[in-house]
């Protein structure tokens, strides 16, 4: 007896999650006409899965039926899931996390490539000896240094398309757009496109200058490669070199931080640089 004591309760217990039931409409209104009250049934449908019917015509009928508007609202509540967030689908109208991607269209099955941000770990500074010899009257180019001599993602084509996805699926802004002091990205005007300088072990960006006058942080503009962009949804983006990319290393920059005079190349024009980094050529 002992034994059959301890053994069904265990078994009823292994066996609950598998007895789980998924309510509908009509168990909705069973509940309710067997007495239950709102706050039982609202309950109930928080708790248990549910698959409701939430149409206009639907609604209308549960409320004739005397079914009050907080348990319509709680079924309503409960149907109303968020999309699935995609880090690969091609269409550009699905939701997609925060980022920039690269458009694989060149493949059998095209795909979206998220590419990860990578942010610049050194500042570099060139040209110091003719800023050194003229006493800071020549200019000395700053560079962000980005670890590693290729990107991961390499686009055979050389007039790739890219899609930017700047907000979270509730329309918040992503921290990955970040530019510091509660600030973000609001669209790829604020981008820059460079082709970054490949050496041993690492990639660079010239992305501030400084002399005798002052400093300057950003990237010049001829340095810069143009690019057209559209928003095709509320945060998406798509952006297009405007010329054909010659095979190399390339990135989209902004800067994070901010500030001003020589502590701002130091500081937000470099070392706070955001790249989105990809390559052209097989």
């Amino acid at each position: 007896m002992k034994f059959w004591t301890v053994l069904i309760p265990c078994a009823l217990a292994m066996s609950a999650p598998l007895c789980a039931e998924t309510l509908t409409n009509a168990d909705v209104l069973t509940l309710l006409d067997a007495g239950l009250g709102d706050e039982a049934v609202i309950a109930k449908i928080e708790t248990d899965q549910g698959s409701y019917a939430t149409d206009t015509a639907t609604l209308l009928e549960l409320r004739t039926r005397g079914v009050s508007s907080a348990v319509i609202a709680a079924m309503v509540k409960k149907t109303s899931v968020a999309p699935a967030m995609s880090d690969s689908a091609a269409d550009p109208l699905a939701p997609h996390f925060p980022g920039v991607y690269l458009y694989d269209d060149w493949s059998a099955e095209p795909r979206m490539w998220k590419i990860d941000p990578t942010s610049s770990t050194q500042t570099k500074t060139g040209g110091i000896f003719g800023y050194a010899l003229t006493g800071g009257i020549a200019s000395a180019s700053v560079k962000a240094v980005i670890p590693g001599e290729e990107a991961r993602f390499v686009s055979p084509k050389s007039n790739p398309v890219f899609y930017v996805y700047l907000g979270n699926a509730n329309g918040e802004a992503s921290g990955t757009f970040s530019t510091g002091f509660g600030a973000s990205v609001q669209s790829p005007n604020e981008f820059s496109l460079v082709e970054l300088e490949q050496k041993k072990g690492r990639r660079e960006a010239r992305i501030g200058s400084m002399n005798i006058a002052g400093a300057k942080a950003g990237v010049m503009d001829k340095d810069q490669i143009p690019f057209t962009y559209e928003q095709v949804a509320q945060g998406v983006y798509k952006l297009t070199p405007e010329t054909a990319l010659e095979k190399g290393q390339y990135g989209f920059i902004f800067a994070v931080g901010g500030g001003a005079g020589p502590g701002l190349v130091g500081s937000a024009g470099t070392a706070g640089a955001r790249v989105f980094a990809f390559g052209v050529g097989e």
